[in-house]
């Protein structure tokens, strides 16, 4: 299965913040929104990306001061992308290799949508029980 599908499955929505923005506004976001990572955006462009864990470590280092510095001091710089092309396997094993979570996925250089480790672990077992439910079907039929 690729990118595409499942963003075509789940949607396109995906939740940003700006560069300035507080660390301390970004986790409330999270928390409303319920997701674990956020884009950073300066206009159309991506710069970072911020999660769950970035901010436990912002305050872990700082403090409840951590929450009035600028997002930008705590995010991922070095943002890794899927494209909508790329399959489950490959995006499973570069989440692996690298322990992130989420991949924002760009098309044609914007952002098109992001996925979790959570979305490609569900559509994978959907495939392989799809392909057990073939199997046990095919040895029913003799």
């Amino acid at each position: 299965m690729l990118v595409s599908q499942i963003l075509k499955g789940k949607g396109d929505l995906v939740f940003t913040a700006g560069p300035a923005e507080t660390v301390g506004a970004v986790a409330a976001l999270l928390h409303a929104r319920r997701v674990g990572a956020m884009i950073v955006v300066d206009g159309e462009a991506v710069v970072g990306i911020v999660s769950e864990r970035d901010i436990v470590r912002v305050v872990a280092e700082g403090g409840a001061a951590a929450l009035a510095r600028p997002v930008d001091s705590c995010m991922t710089r070095d943002v890794v992308f899927a494209s909508p092309a790329e399959t489950i396997d490959s995006l499973l094993s570069r989440m692996t290799d690298r322990r992130i979570r989420h991949l924002p996925v760009l098309r044609d250089g914007r952002l098109a949508g992001i996925v979790s480790i959570g979305d490609l672990v569900k559509y994978k077992i959907s495939e392989v029980e799809a392909e057990a439910d073939g199997l046990k079907a095919y040895i029913a039929a003799g």
